[in-house]
C-alpha cells in the first residue's frame, strides 16, 4: 500500500462509513475551549447521576485496588445479580457498560445480508451496531417520538434477525407500558432476537416497571439489558449486564472478549446492587428534579416531551425563523458553563436533551436557558 488512504481501503465500505458515536462534551475540554473555571461548569449531558458514586460502591473499589494485578472474576456480580433477579447464572452475561451487550447481540446475530429493525429516534448504539456488522438497518418512524410498536412489527423481514427497543427510549424519554410491550412480543417471530434495553429502568416508578425478566422464561428469542451507569452511578467504570435464556447467554458470551468487565467495576457493581437506600435516595432526587425542570420549562414558554428516564427533552422554539435555534442555544449555553446535549444526530434539530441535576444545576440550567434565548 503506498499510503494510509489506500490501506483504509480495505476496510469494508460499511465500517468506513460509519459515523462514530458523539459522547456529550467532557467538562474539562469546555474548560479549555472557553477558559472557564471546570468547578463552575454544570454538565446536564451524559444522564449520569449527580449524586454520583453509592458509598457502598466507593468502598469497595477501595478494597480492590491491592487486586489489580489479578485478572477479573466475575462471579461474584453473576451470583448477586442472579438472586437479585431470580435467574439462573447461565442466563446472565456481563458487559463494559450495557452497550457493550447490544454491541455482543450485533456480533452474534447481525451480518452482511440481515436486517435490524429499530425506531426512529431511538439509542445512537443499535444503528453503530448494525453497520458495524455489515447488516441493514430498518428505521421505523417515531409515533409521538416514541416506539411504534404495531409499525415496528410489520417492519419485520424475512432477513430480520434482531429487533432494539429502548425502554424507556434515550432520547426522547417515552415509555412503552406492559401491555404494549408483552403483545408485541408475543407477536414477533420467534426466530427474530428482541433486545429490549432498560438502562434507565430503576428512574421508572416502580408501579410502571415491565415485568421483563419474567417475560425471559416465556420468550426465548429475549434479551433485557440494563446498566450500573444511570441509576448505581457506575459510568466511569463501564458495567451492565443482559438476562436471557441460557442458550443465547452461552451465544453472546462466545464472542464476548475475555475479562471484559474490570476488577474495580465488578466490585463496584456487587457493592452497588445491595445499595437499596442509594437507590431510592437518587430515585427520589430525580423525581423532584424533574418537576422543578418542567415547572421552569412551563414559566419559560418551552414545550418538553414527557419523559420517564433521568432526563428531560426541551424543545426549543424557531422564534419566527425556518431554521432551528437549538444549535444557537446549545452554543450559548456552554458559553456559560452548562453542557446539555444536541439532538440533531438523532433527526430532532429543535431540541436539546437535558440530565436532570441536583436542585442548584438545575436552577443553573434554567437561569442560562432563559439568558441563551433572550441572547
Amino acid at each position: 500500500m503506498s499510503n494510509i488512504t489506500d490501506l483504509c481501503e480495505i476496510s469494508p465500505a460499511y465500517v468506513r462509513a460509519i459515523a462514530p458515536y458523539q459522547p456529550g462534551k467532557p467538562i474539562t475540554e469546555l474548560a479549555r475551549e472557553f477558559g472557564l473555571d471546570e468547578r463552575s461548569i454544570v454538565k446536564l449531558a451524559s444522564n449520569e447521576n449527580p449524586r454520583g458514586i453509592s458509598p457502598k460502591a466507593l468502598a469497595a473499589v477501595k478494597a480492590a485496588l491491592p487486586e489489580l494485578a489479578r485478572y477479573p472474576d466475575g462471579f461474584e456480580l453473576s451470583r448477586a445479580l442472579s438472586q437479585r433477579l431470580g435467574v439462573a447464572m447461565e442466563q446472565i452475561v456481563l458487559g463494559n457498560g450495557s452497550n457493550d451487550v447490544l454491541e455482543l447481540a450485533g456480533m452474534a446475530f447481525l451480518a452482511p445480508g440481515c436486517s435490524a429493525v429499530y425506531s426512529q429516534h431511538a439509542f445512537a448504539v443499535y444503528p453503530l451496531a448494525t453497520q458495524a456488522r455489515g447488516a441493514q438497518s430498518i428505521v421505523v418512524p417515531a409515533k409521538n417520538f416514541g416506539h411504534d410498536l404495531d409499525a415496528m412489527l410489520a417492519a419485520i423481514r424475512s432477513d430480520t434477525h434482531v429487533v432494539f427497543i429502548a425502554n424507556p427510549n434515550n432520547p426522547t424519554g417515552t415509555m412503552l407500558a406492559a401491555a404494549e410491550l408483552e403483545p408485541f412480543l408475543e407477536r414477533v417471530p420467534k426466530n427474530v432476537v428482541v433486545v429490549v434495553d432498560e438502562a434507565y429502568n430503576e428512574y421508572l416508578d416502580p408501579a410502571l416497571r415491565c415485568p421483563s425478566i419474567d417475560w425471559v422464561g416465556r420468550f426465548p428469542n429475549l434479551i433485557v439489558t440494563r446498566t450500573f451507569s444511570k441509576v448505581y452511578g457506575l459510568a466511569g467504570l463501564r458495567v451492565g449486564y443482559g438476562v436471557c435464556h441460557p442458550e443465547l447467554a452461552a451465544l453472546l458470551n462466545r464472542v464476548r472478549q475475555p475479562f471484559n468487565v474490570n476488577n474495580l467495576a465488578i466490585a463496584a457493581a456487587t457493592a452497588a446492587l445491595s445499595d437499596d437506600a442509594f437507590v431510592r435516595e437518587s430515585y427520589e432526587l430525580n423525581v423532584a428534579g424533574m418537576a422543578q425542570l418542567c415547572d421552569g420549562c412551563k414559566r419559560l414558554g418551552i414545550g418538553w416531551i414527557p419523559s420517564y428516564g433521568n432526563f428531560i427533552t426541551v424543545e426549543i422554539p424557531r422564534a419566527g425563523t425556518q431554521q432551528s435555534q437549538a444549535g444557537a442555544v446549545f452554543q450559548k449555553l456552554l458559553r456559560l458553563g452548562v453542557i446539555v446535549r444536541p439532538l440533531a444526530g438523532y433527526a430532532m434539530p429543535d431540541h436539546l436533551r437535558v440530565t436532570i441535576g441536583l436542585a442548584d444545576e438545575n436552577v443553573r440550567f434554567l437561569e442560562a436557558l432563559e439568558a441563551a434565548l433572550k441572547a
